[in-house]
């Protein structure tokens, strides 16, 4: 495809068969088919290469085949290059004669003939070939434009040479910004028909050039993976391709390596490099149990990973997909840009041949009236229009990718543009969703440290969340715990053991008041107050008597309060939403920066919520991560799921936000607001500059050659702008 007008004709093609709903890219070169299950895809490629293009079936996306998928663009940019330097090295001599007078030698103008001939024939064939293949379906694209011009520009020169004057020795002309009347047999346009073909040449290599630079950030994410691995096979290490890995292997991941694929650690600890996947910068710590992402750097010691998702399963797999997916749709305003290149060109030669008529018919000369009508073919070319949407949206999702937000479709986009109203999930979302021992009240005399110890060597015995939470903040401040002796669990109540020939409880207030062990008045004091505001409080004794309290909460993650900030200066109001009872909520949203609290709300009811809000004409964002918010997310206008949550959320939204971190949401909605911008801006651009040229051409204002370098800077300014987005922080 060589612009939009060849995408919208392959898409109308495709969609002309029964049950194919077809999205043809010209950006990306990738048509999205949905189809019947029984459809050959044979009679897809068919009906592509019987519409004049030709079509293949994608290859397998993986690290292995990346630069294997990237050869056929790199053979054509290849082919544009040495096409353009072609044209440079001949082309630039033909213009420097004909605009500068004093360099116009004796017979000059054969010398730019022979110099011009080999960039209209050779330089320009890839445009000729599309439109007599254009020609022959009784189609019109942006290449016949090109061709018609050129080929207009260049078999005008040679009559003027061979059947007028202007093949006489001596013959002299001057450049001219704007046309005058002539009698039309002295002058030659070779300066316009090589002009117009190299500038052009240069917009498709620059432009073909900065399209696989925009992609580049999906090539990059597939180039993430490690290439091999070492496999754990009866206890010795066998080095095999990551793509023979299969689930339930075990293998070694040595420091300053890659993890091969996703899995849990089986032994060793380390701290591990997640920037390339989330786009956080401190290494996050993993012993045995925790999960690992593939690809991801061992920044620390000796791991062995059990592999438990592999191939197009993985993480990395799945946000490639995600980015493809994003970049292979279309915005409803690149629907609009499409359709208008699909009936501009008919309707530009249509204006050419009325401005050739109409010239004639005012009694200017043959030449006048047919350079007015070339110029109007070579500055109304609208690839500029094509890539208005395409361009920004390669390079915006690729970069919220590198940032960790996957952004599934352009449609969203949309959705970003009019959300004032965020409604955040709570637990996951504004809270870290774990557990966290985050005080410690001790009875008179008892010391702090002696309470934590034997408290978390008793709970570290248990598998109970709030156990585990005890034991870690114990772990954590007081360093190794003891062994327990005689271990019991009493079922919703507590545990009990022997901890340093102590007998320890830890539980229920209730528990302990069964073996007459009660809280001081003051300690009694600070649980209900604890329990007041939403805290989960267990009590602790030994020996007979009450020794404390561990208060265990939910604690707000760090960054969440920055969030609601940044939200409210984009212009949207945050509303807190969940199913804690409302002290909780309440005390959260406080701390947070919050003034909206719905709480104590079922999973069925925040879909309510959420509808409610939009009956009262508010245009809503949803933030969650669990399987709970799932409804919500799919009911709300942007649905965005932390990247940290469940599977079937992640399915639900919009935008995936890879970091567990909430101000990646707002990053993502000024991500998304900037690329429609940049749509905007591109398309307006566009329009703007066929509006006004077409005008300027047919009125016999613009040189040929002038117009065919404006027509390709329009399209080279289109993806500067479109790149701009690379350096959104």
């Amino acid at each position: 495809m060589t612009c939009a007008s060849c995408a919208n004709r392959i898409e109308r093609k495709l969609n002309k068969l029964d049950g194919v709903e077809a999205t043809v890219n010209y950006a990306t070169e990738k048509a999205k088919v949905r189809a019947p299950a029984d459809l050959d895809p044979d009679v897809l490629i068919g009906t592509v290469r019987d519409a004049g293009y030709d079509a293949s079936l994608p290859a397998p996306r993986s690290p292995a085949t990346s630069e294997e998928v990237a050869d056929p663009a790199d053979r054509e940019l290849e082919s544009l290059r040495h096409r353009l330097i072609g044209a440079v090295v001949l082309t630039v001599p033909v213009i420097a004669m004909a605009m500068v007078p004093a360099w116009q030698f004796t017979n000059w103008q054969w010398a730019s003939l022979t110099l011009a001939a080999p960039v209209v024939i050779w330089g320009a064939w890839p445009f000729h070939r599309a439109a007599a293949i254009n020609l022959r379906h009784g189609e019109a694209t942006m290449d016949t434009l090109i061709s018609l011009g050129t080929l207009a520009a260049f078999g005008w020169s040679l009559y003027a040479l061979f059947f007028g004057d202007a093949g006489e020795p001596g013959m002299t002309h001057g450049f001219e910004f704007s046309l005058q009347p002539s009698d039309g047999a002295s002058n030659i346009y070779l300066e316009a028909a090589a002009g117009v073909t190299m500038f052009i040449l240069a917009g498709r290599y620059f432009e073909k050039r900065s399209k696989k630079q925009a992609g580049a950030a999906l090539c990059a994410l597939l180039e993430l993976g490690a290439k091999d691995v070492a496999v754990l096979r009866d206890g010795t290490e066998v080095t095999i391709p990551v793509e023979e890995l299969s689930v339930g292997d075990s293998f070694v991941v040595r420091p300053g390596e890659k993890v091969a694929t996703d899995g849990v650690v089986v032994s060793g600890e380390s701290a591990l490099d997640m920037a390339m996947i989330t786009g956080e910068s401190v290494p996050v710590e993993a012993g045995p149990g925790d999960q690992v992402v593939g690809a991801t750097v061992n920044a620390g010691g000796r791991l062995v990973v059990r592999a438990t998702r592999i191939g197009a399963d993985t993480q990395l797999a799945q946000m490639a997909r995600l980015v493809e997916d994003a970049q292979s749709g279309k915005a409803p305003v690149q629907r609009l840009a499409d359709r208008i290149s699909g009936v501009f060109v008919p309707i530009v030669i249509v204006i050419a041949v009325g401005t050739l008529g109409a010239w004639l018919g005012a009694g200017f000369g043959v030449t006048a009236a047919f350079t007015a009508a070339v110029s109007v073919l070579v500055i109304a070319c609208p690839c500029a229009l094509g890539l208005a949407t395409p361009t920004a949206l390669l390079v915006g999702t690729g970069r919220g990718a590198q940032l960790g937000i996957l952004i599934k479709g352009p449609e969203v986009l949309e959705s970003t543009r009019q959300v004032d109203t965020v409604v955040l999930d709570k637990t996951g979302t504004v809270t870290t969703g774990v557990m966290t021992l985050v005080d410690a009240v001790c009875e008179p005399g008892v010391e702090r440290t002696e309470l934590l110890r034997l408290a978390g060597a008793l709970e570290d015995a248990s598998e109970h969340p709030i156990a585990a939470a005890v034991a870690a903040g114990a772990r954590a401040e007081v360093g190794e715990l003891p062994a327990v002796e005689g271990f019991t669990n009493l079922e919703g109540r507590g545990v009990r053991g022997v901890v340093d020939g102590k007998a320890v409880v830890v539980g229920r207030e209730a528990l302990l008041a069964d073996w007459s062990q009660t809280l001081s008045a003051e300690v009694a004091a600070a649980k209900a107050d604890a329990e007041h505001g939403g805290k989960t409080v267990v009590a602790v004794g030994w020996d007979g008597a009450a020794r404390g309290i561990l208060v265990v909460a939910d604690t707000v993650k760090p960054t969440s309060a920055q969030a609601i900030t940044r939200f409210t200066e984009l212009g949207l109001t945050p509303v807190l939403l969940t199913g804690d009872n409302t002290a909780v909520a309440r005390q959260i949203a406080a701390e947070v920066g919050i003034e909206q609290v719905h709480a104590e709300v079922l999973p069925a009811d925040k879909v309510s919520v959420i509808a409610a809000l939009q009956a009262d004409g508010k245009t809503v964002a949803m933030v969650g991560d669990g399987v709970n918010d799932a409804p919500a997310l799919a009911q709300a206008d942007l649905g965005l799921a932390m990247g940290t949550g469940t599977d079937v959320a992640i399915a639900a939204s919009d935008i995936t936000l890879v970091r567990g971190d909430l101000r990646s949401a707002a990053d993502a909605i000024r991500l998304s607001r900037k690329t429609l911008r940049t749509i905007k801006s591109n398309l307006f651009w566009a329009f703007a500059y066929n509006v006004a040229a077409i005008p300027v051409a047919a009125l016999g204002m613009l040189n040929p050659m002038l117009a065919g370098a404006a027509m390709a800077f329009s399209s080279v300014f289109v993806v500067a702008n479109s790149l701009r987005l690379r350096t959104f922080r």
